[in-house]
């Protein structure tokens, strides 16, 4: 693992990015994955064998095999293929190979055969800078085919807890917080696990910390709903956010908080990237 940020390293005929530490465990990404297939499952049904690419699948290929059941169950002529930018995690990977699921040398770049439908890009980007994070998202956006997302962000180790941004080609679209309710105190524990476009700006003034304190005093409020489960509870802070900003006709929350009940009682919390994009630099536009 690289510990501090560098320069991204564009050589002819090689992966742009740098080698991550590859720590991964099987069914770490479910809440990403599933999140996915629920909320964006026309993504990949409106293309024809739509690729999927999970870019830094890490040192063993667990997570992308998982993903690729996942799209399968939606998309059953996905097709997916895992990049990574260590020749040596590529070759354990091809063991796994089945048709439709293949594993290559690649990194940002996505030298992929032809653009993909979705990326998923996790815990990728923890090593970089944040004034890194525009242009590596730019350079893989511009690779998606056309109605194609990019989905970068992180997660614990095990899966808990995880956030991550979805972006277009056009450039970021929603974030969403994703926990399990019954292992965590309150919603901002999630706070760690903020992708690095937005885990330094968790502090008073800049809108990721508003948001964070906000679903923080609605789960307060919503303690009596935990007597029927945690995820009953999540639900209800959710709905709090949503109804708090309709009955004060004000920003941010005003009838923006997405997903509905349905994805609420998951653990799940996405909100236009409007909501919490950073106050200043070249992500706060």
């Amino acid at each position: 693992m690289v510990e501090k940020s560098r320069e991204l390293a564009v050589r002819p005929g090689r992966p742009v990015g740098h080698v991550t530490r590859g720590t991964t465990a099987a069914n770490r990404m479910r809440r990403v994955d599933r999140w996915l297939c629920g909320t964006h499952a026309s993504v990949l049904t409106r293309a024809a064998r739509p690729l999927v690419v999970d870019l830094g699948f890490g040192a063993a290929p667990w997570t992308a095999a998982e993903l690729f059941r996942r799209v399968r169950a939606v998309a059953p002529d996905a097709e997916l293929m895992g990049l990574e930018i260590e020749q040596a995690r590529v070759a354990l990977a091809r063991a796994v190979e089945e048709p439709g699921l293949s594993f290559e040398l690649g990194g940002f770049e996505l030298a992929t055969p032809r653009p993909p439908r979705v990326v998923r890009a996790f815990n990728v980007l923890r090593q970089y800078e944040e004034k890194d994070v525009p242009g590596i998202w730019a350079t893989m956006a511009a690779r998606l085919d056309p109605g194609g997302v990019l989905i970068e962000g992180t997660c614990d180790e095990v899966g808990r807890t995880a956030a991550w941004v979805c972006l277009g080609q056009e450039g970021p679209r929603t974030l969403t917080l994703a926990v399990n309710p019954w292992l965590v105190s309150r919603p901002s524990d999630v706070a760690e696990r903020l992708p690095k476009a937005l885990i330094h700006r968790n502090v008073p003034g800049e809108p990721v910390h508003r948001l964070l304190a906000e679903a923080d005093r609605a789960w307060d409020r919503a303690a009596a709903h935990g007597a029927f489960s945690p995820r009953q509870r999540w639900a209800a802070m959710a709905r709090a956010l949503t109804d708090a900003g309709l009955a004060l006709g004000r920003a941010p929350y005003g009838g923006r908080v997405l997903g509905g009940p349905a994805r609420w009682r998951l653990g799940e919390l996405t909100v236009p990237w409007s909501v919490a994009r950073p106050a200043d630099g070249p992500l706060a536009g």
